[in-house]
């Protein structure tokens, strides 16, 4: 998961200043679950799936398939 945290948010160009704001924490929180030391919460995580276009599974390297599930 930390690596596709990183790389979803550089390939967007953005800071993890600018991913913390988008998902309303601090930078010092985001930092710590880009690199794994928190857990990142469900929430945030649908967030950032949402954000990038892609699936929950997709970030938390469940799955390779990076597009996002067909909506029900």
């Amino acid at each position: 998961m930390r690596m596709r945290l990183r790389d979803l948010r550089e390939d967007n160009d953005m800071t993890q200043q600018q991913v913390a704001e988008l998902l309303g924490t601090s930078f010092q929180y985001y930092q710590k679950y880009e690199s794994g030391v928190y857990p990142i919460p469900v929430d945030r995580l649908e967030i950032l799936a949402d954000y990038y276009k892609t699936s929950t599974d997709y970030i938390l390297g469940r799955t390779t398939i990076r597009e996002p599930y067909p909506p029900k």
